[in-house]
């Protein structure tokens, strides 16, 4: 990858801004490595500070309230295609089996209830699919999960904001609704990582070298969470 300056990146998330449903997909969210200034700040540093100083373009992320049901009857957590290369779906779908199908309650999330639940109305809706959804009966809280594969390359800059935008797109109300959920749960957004993982070692750098990373995941109310796989048991690292 090049080596771009702090102007350069400012300048890519100043045309970025028009769309901020898609921000998150950019390319430079994915940026790691540092700027070549004589400052040499991380780019997520950089990305993330511009951010919280622009915070109200996310208002811009409107919802999209679907017509048909959020929870799809088909999903069983069946993998139909042994040959699919997408390792996240097939992380997500043994989760999901885990707890409706062998009664696993997770530490934190409690238990999975669907996975790749569709967010758009229309085919033309520019919305991605939620990964996870996980509900805690004892805290009445419906967790909004972002997965990232063990070895993803991804930022977590790039999980967290995926992860908002869902929940600024979903529709809340019908969401609760179409799962049988009580109308005064709550519901969060969170990053869904392996412990250990390269998203996992940017947030144990997040007091010291990435501290505008840390404010904006503040900011925006997102639950980092760790998962672990040990001989095929899958776990919450706490």
């Amino acid at each position: 990858m090049s080596t771009y300056s702090k102007d350069e990146i400012i300048k890519k998330l100043e045309v970025a801004e028009s769309e901020m449903r898609k921000f998150y997909s950019q390319d430079f969210v994915n940026y790691r490595g540092k700027t070549s200034d004589k400052e040499r700040d991380y780019y997520t540093e950089i990305i993330a500070k511009w951010l919280l100083d622009n915070i109200e373009l996310f208002n811009d992320i409107k919802m999209i309230s679907r017509e048909n049901s959020y929870k799809v009857d088909s999903h069983d957590g069946k993998n139909k295609d042994n040959d699919s290369n997408r390792e996240e779906e097939k992380i997500a779908m043994k989760l999901f089996d885990l707890s409706q199908n062998q009664g696993k309650v997770f530490d934190v999330i409690g238990k999975i209830i669907d996975y790749q639940t569709p967010l758009k109305d229309i085919q033309t809706d520019k919305a991605g699919k939620i990964d996870l959804l996980a509900y805690n009966e004892n805290e009445k809280t419906l967790r909004i999960l972002e997965l990232k594969r063990p070895d993803s390359k991804e930022t977590i800059l790039r999980c967290v904001l995926e992860a908002y935008t869902y929940l600024k797109v979903v529709d809340k109300d019908k969401l609760l609704k179409d799962f049988g959920l009580p109308e005064d749960t709550e519901i969060k957004a969170c990053a869904f990582v392996f412990y250990d993982g390269e998203q996992h070692q940017e947030m144990k750098e997040i007091k010291d070298s990435r501290k505008n990373l840390g404010e904006l995941i503040e900011k925006l109310g997102i639950e980092v969470i760790y998962l672990e796989e040990k001989d095929g048991e899958y776990s919450i690292v706490k």
